[in-house]
């Protein structure tokens, strides 16, 4: 009986050990206390076993020492276990995390019908060493009709070259200009919508597939550089009714005109609050859907994305202002010969208003321009925003939106936004 219960507490320490409390429910310094008792029970328990183990050998008792011995072998087996579940959790070789951010939006236009809807975005990191990093993010949310859409955002493999170079492989926010990579998510974006020609099917391209190379450097004094480089397959164009209906840059997996397209962006911080950037792509594109069917064979045609940014803070102002242009040339042989221009522009600021700066007030101007009058549009938007903590907002806008006459580019909307990100 001595045995056994020398032998059963060996053996519950060590399950102890390997199922120590989970970590949402204890602070790191408690878990580290906990384990670190469990493993001095286990060793006690150990040591008593192996104590007897030797009163067994010095007595001559056969039976009774291989008994032991094993009980000692399975108990530091179970030790073994125990010991490496416990450590794991501290190898920081390979890291995996979870972020992402969500929102609950209600919009009622001008003579409209409001409505509410909601979308959820997950982002998943893996990390190992400090030389590899995957990440992705879905895009998840409803249409109008009540079903779940989801979209791949993005998803890249990331080489860490140097501490001034990164090697991008996958599907990539595309780096041309400041809002689409950075300011584009609901709990960062100061407004509860996004600048006309900045969302999807506009003036700023949203995504691509291929490779990319970007980092930063520190210059002489406090001045940095950043830098992107990248190739990639290229956006689609949609032609309608013999024209080109619009230009589809969310990253597609096929390049129809066997043309890559190159470009990058460069930004320079003559100080540490003051940001200014200029980007740029070229290449081929050619149009793949006409009038909703698929289209192989249009000529090909030149394709070209200028764009400008600037950033500014100072204590609790924050100024923005962006220029981004998509130019899609004529060609004389296809089922949409003419081509066109996408162009928007926007200043915004937002000041942090009280000594806890809870309290955010938002100006934003935006003029998008499109070959297509129904998609021009002219838009004042005034916003206020409650930070319950900086990643969790609660905003309420208004837009005065000038378009053409009857569309929607021309109803003005009230917007309230509920924005977390994690």
């Amino acid at each position: 009986m001595k045995k056994n219960s020398r032998l059963g507490v060996a053996v519950v320490a060590t399950m102890a050990l390997g199922g120590a409390s989970p970590g949402w429910a204890q602070s790191d310094a408690d878990r580290i206390a906990e384990l670190e008792a469990k493993t001095a029970a286990m060793a006690e328990a150990l040591e008593a076993l192996q104590d007897e183990l030797a009163q067994a050998r010095e007595s001559g008792s056969v039976r009774g020492t291989e008994e032991l011995r094993s009980e000692v072998i399975k108990a530091t087996q179970y030790a073994q276990r125990a010991q490496r579940a416990a450590t794991e959790w501290k190898d920081t070789t390979s890291v995996t995390h979870l972020a992402g951010y969500a929102s609950a939006d209600y919009v009622e236009p001008e003579d409209g019908n409001g409505a509410f809807t909601s979308n959820f975005n997950p982002m998943f990191h893996y990390m190992y060493s400090d030389r590899l990093l995957w990440e992705s993010e879905l895009a998840i949310e409803l249409d109008e009709n009540g079903e779940t859409e989801v979209v791949l955002e993005y998803s890249t493999i990331d080489i860490f070259l140097n501490d001034n170079l990164v090697l991008v492989a996958g599907k990539f926010l595309s780096p041309l200009g400041n809002f689409r990579q950075n300011l584009h998510p609901s709990w960062i974006n100061k407004f509860s919508s996004a600048p006309p020609g900045f969302g999807h099917d506009g003036a700023a391209p949203a995504a691509d597939i291929g490779l990319q190379l970007r980092g930063g450097a520190n210059l002489f004094g406090n001045r940095k550089v950043t830098y992107a480089g990248y190739i990639a397959n290229g956006p689609m164009l949609v032609g309608e009714d013999g024209e080109i209906h619009g230009i589809e840059t969310e990253g597609v997996a096929s390049d129809a005109d066997d043309s890559k397209i190159l470009g990058g962006r460069i930004s320079f911080l003559p100080i540490p609050k003051l940001e200014l950037g200029v980007s740029g792509a070229f290449g081929d594109a050619a149009v793949v859907e006409n009038d909703d069917a698929d289209l192989d064979g249009d000529p090909d045609r030149d394709y070209e994305v200028l764009g400008f940014d600037v950033t500014y803070q100072w204590q609790n102002l924050d100024l923005r202002g962006e220029y981004i242009m998509q130019d899609v040339a004529d060609a004389s042989t296809s089922v949409a010969p003419e081509g066109g221009k996408w162009e928007s522009w926007y200043l915004q600021s937002a000041y942090k208003i009280g000594a806890s700066a809870n309290w955010e007030g938002v100006l934003r101007y935006t003029d998008f321009n499109s070959p297509h009058a129904d998609e021009s549009q002219e838009q004042w938007a005034l916003g206020v925003n409650y930070l319950v903590t900086p990643n969790a907002l609660i905003k309420v806008g208004y837009e005065l939106n000038d378009g053409l006459g009857g569309e929607v580019t021309d109803a003005d909307r009230w917007l309230i936004q509920v924005a977390y990100g994690y």
